[in-house]
């Protein structure tokens, strides 16, 4: 019963020190970055919906326009 407890023991401060370890690391911070400057992005993106369809219908207008001037 005792060696169990003092295996349980051993297990809880591995345990522990991976967690401590695992909070202190920084090297994750770039991950938080990318996924903020993502969100901003998408932010931005829903609050000029409009102006970016309207933009994208007329190149694709301009598009479909020249391509019908050379195939004629």
């Amino acid at each position: 019963m005792k060696n169990l407890q003092n295996k349980a023991k051993a297990a809880g401060n591995k345990i522990m020190e991976a967690v401590k370890t695992f909070w202190n690391d920084e090297s994750g911070m770039g991950t938080v970055e990318v996924i903020l400057i993502i969100v901003v992005l998408i932010g931005l993106v829903i609050v000029f919906k409009k102006e970016i369809s309207g933009i994208v219908e007329d190149v694709f207008k301009t598009i479909r326009a020249e391509t019908r001037e050379i195939t004629n």
